[in-house]
């Protein structure tokens, strides 16, 4: 059995997660004759803390499993910390503080143009793993783009050899042409575990060009249906600059699940306050 965990040992043990980079949701138990007691629950399966109620402990271990898996609002999509109720078999529920805390994710943006300079920036200041592909040594430097953790020189008939990609991968594709854009989609379309976000940038003529050519090669309108084409929140952008910040804004909203309404407008906070009241 693991020992009793206090604040400072689960500090130190959430570090050692992190710093290997190991998904794990911190769990507090909040009332109840457990109270106080805590529980870490790790991405790659064991848990540590120990509890005098093994039906508590195990029932920890569920909902720490299930935040790691996204399948709860705590991590990226949704807060990463909140009070939750667990309810072991035969016992009253329980409330329980949980904080969860995530590998970075990882930004692969496929092409190394003008575009991809701020994309790499924003990608970093949000917190990404950012990963830069190309076919052109001229461009694939890792001098162009001080923001990322690296840059390949890739083969674009399979552009994704180098790369480790699963379902929590963030994608983009701001290639030079519409035949990239095609194998680049098909080879993340068909794989066994696509990736949940993926973007292409691309006026409506490039963008119905690739999918026409996808459907004729079997690709599902579901599946064409989760790529975000063109990529990014309409913010009227024009710039590489003004155009990296529309889709920074689209995948922050992708991961937290806001509204993409200006906040004046979803708070009114004017509105509220003072109605229709004219000022005296």
């Amino acid at each position: 059995m693991t020992p009793h965990l206090d604040a400072a040992g689960a500090a130190r043990r959430i570090l050692d997660a992190r710093e290997t980079e190991v998904g794990v949701a911190s769990l507090l138990v909040l009332d109840g004759p457990n109270q106080g007691a805590r529980r870490l629950v790790f991405a790659d399966g064991h848990a540590e803390g120990a509890m005098d109620d093994a039906e508590l402990a195990s029932a920890l271990d569920e909902l720490g499993g299930r935040f790691l898996k996204g399948e709860l609002s705590a991590g990226r999509r949704g807060r990463d910390a909140g009070t939750h109720q667990v309810e072991p078999p035969g016992s009253d529920s329980v409330p329980v503080y949980a904080e969860v805390y995530l590998p970075p994710v990882t930004l692969l943006i496929v092409g190394a143009g003008h575009l991809a300079l701020p994309l790499t920036r924003m990608g970093r200041l949000l917190g990404y793993r950012v990963i830069v592909l190309d076919d052109r040594p001229d461009f694939a430097r890792s001098e162009r783009f001080p923001d990322a953790e690296s840059v390949r020189l890739v083969d674009f008939q399979a552009p994704f050899a180098q790369v480790e990609i699963d379902r929590t991968t963030h994608v983009l594709l701001v290639t030079r042409g519409h035949q990239y854009d095609y194998e680049c989609l098909r080879r993340l379309l068909l794989l066994d575990e696509p990736p949940e976000y993926v973007g292409m940038i691309g006026s409506r003529r490039r963008v119905r060009a690739t999918f026409h050519q996808l459907r004729e090669e079997g690709i599902s309108v579901e599946d064409l249906e989760r790529v975000r084409a063109p990529v990014g929140l309409d913010l009227g952008a024009e710039t590489p600059e003004e155009i990296a910040v529309a889709v920074a804004a689209e995948l922050v909203l992708f991961r937290r699940g806001g509204t993409g309404r200006p906040l004046i407008e979803v708070e009114g906070v004017a509105r509220r306050f003072f109605g229709n009241k004219e000022e005296g």
